[in-house]
């Protein structure tokens, strides 16, 4: 997972040779060690890329930034509303206490990327790609991750809310010849997503490391109940949060009485 993240700007390794930006964001363009300090853009920058910037108060209103670059990019109280994020790339980034509503980020890829005490609402990252990624303290709430490919993912203090996992591919990396997770279900008549959701109890992971894991969850709101889970780790009272999904998934009337 990705390593400890600085909380202030002076604590970045390259927070000395930040350079206050002034002016438009510029489509094609390098910033090297620069930092976006406040103001509202909302310019056409496609294909631009940021390598060790720093945003601190930055509204991004509808700007374009389609096929973007950040590399060890540090971005702290912003608020970014319709921007344009599809095929962008990130790396070694930290976002923190940051409003990201309207995204549009499919085919996105985020690599090393921690995210904290954020607020995701309505984002679009059909398709992504998530390897090493954090979401700490966040609210997710109607976030599209279908399509996506997941691994070592993790939402400790997390509420997902409509967060949608159908057709999402969530890879294990695990040594050869760790032991294969148990089915929690019966394989016949049993859909992908629902007979290899891990809940703990079978093995520890190896090294300490799973595709995706929802343990330190808060909430889980999955609208497409068991699509998509295949290879995530849950825990048990999260199991039977989600019961009722698995159990309409599989046609089965649960009644008391």
């Amino acid at each position: 997972m990705p390593s400890a993240v600085p909380e202030q700007l002076a604590d970045l390794p390259y927070g000395h040779l930040l350079q206050p930006h002034t002016g438009p964001l510029r489509g094609d363009e390098r910033y090297d060690t620069v930092h976006f300090d406040g103001g509202v853009h909302t310019e056409a920058a496609n294909g631009a890329s940021f390598l060790e910037c720093a945003f601190t108060g930055v509204e991004l209103s509808g700007t374009k930034l389609r096929q973007a670059r950040f590399n060890e990019v540090w971005v702290q109280g912003s608020r970014w509303v319709a921007a344009e994020l599809p095929e962008s790339e990130w790396q070694d980034a930290a976002l923190l206490g940051t409003v990201l509503a309207g995204i549009s980020a499919y085919g996105a890829v985020l690599r090393r990327v921690v995210l904290r005490q954020c607020k995701l609402e309505s984002v679009n990252l059909r398709g992504a790609v998530l390897r090493d990624v954090v979401f700490e303290d966040c609210l997710l709430r109607d976030v599209d991750l279908g399509g996506a490919r997941l691994t070592e993912v993790s939402f400790p203090g997390s509420t997902l809310e409509e967060v949608r996992l159908g057709g999402a591919e969530l890879g294990r990396p695990e040594p050869k010849g760790a032991p294969v997770s148990k089915a929690t279900s019966d394989k016949r008549g049993t859909s992908a997503g629902a007979r290899s959701v891990d809940t703990g109890s079978e093995r520890p992971e190896a090294n300490g490391r799973v595709s995706v894991d929802l343990r330190g969850a808060v909430r889980l709101g999955l609208p497409d109940g068991h699509q998509g889970l295949r290879g995530a780790l849950i825990s048990s009272s999260q199991l039977l949060e989600l019961a009722p999904q698995f159990a309409q998934a599989l046609g089965i009337t649960v009644k008391d009485r």
